[in-house]
């Protein structure tokens, strides 16, 4: 595979998790069940407000479920964004509301990266949606914010360097976490990943 391309485009893109819900909590996977946030998971998106209230955008983009759409409205964005349904989180077909534990008696030593769900997406088809995404975002010129979900966003950090979806799982992603992708002299590289939103201020 070759490298990752040099771009100048986007400035930075700004890849937001949505926050707690139920399922979250549990550790069940969350694919498209649309279930709301938590009101922990509220309270953590309304941190973003004043972290991206002097930043522009010149695009916003969220998974058109609700937990992201929430995430969004509550970070003061809600105004501009525009719903893409590849920021979908991964289709988990037949492991759709399942716990990891749950799987692994199923299917031991079963790796999404690298396996896919059964009646679901396999990691092929996640990376030609992120690839969409990043095609996308790479026609803009200035700023982008992107509200979606954990593994999505972990294999969109994988292709954003050049890297296979499968290396998604090196990059280790909480949800109500603060992520920003950008360039070092042109070459696409990773700026900040997985910071707590109580714990840091904008760069």
């Amino acid at each position: 595979m070759s490298g990752p391309a040099r771009s100048h485009s986007a400035t930075e893109v700004f890849l937001i998790r949505h926050g707690e819900t139920q399922w979250s909590l549990s550790g069940q996977h969350t694919g498209v069940t649309d279930i709301p946030l938590t009101e922990k998971g509220r309270r953590a998106a309304k941190q973003l407000e004043p972290l991206l209230a002097g930043l522009n955008f010149s695009l916003v983009l969220a998974s058109p479920l609700q937990r992201a759409q929430e995430t969004c409205e509550l970070a003061g964005l809600g105004d501009r964004v525009k719903a893409d349904p590849d920021l979908m989180e991964w289709r988990y077909g037949e492991y759709e509301g399942l716990t990891p534990e749950q799987i692994q008696r199923r299917a031991p030593g079963w790796m999404i990266f690298a396996d896919g769900c059964p009646g679901g997406e396999s990691p092929g088809e996640v990376g030609a949606r992120v690839d969409r995404l990043i095609g996308k975002v790479r026609a803009v010129a200035g700023r982008v914010a992107l509200f979606g979900h954990g593994h999505v966003f972990r294999v969109f950090a994988a292709r954003w360097i050049g890297l296979a979806p499968t290396e998604g799982g090196h990059f280790l992603l909480d949800t109500s976490t603060l992520n920003v992708l950008g360039y070092y002299r042109g070459i696409p590289a990773v700026k900040i990943w997985n910071a707590p939103l109580n714990a840091r201020s904008m760069p």
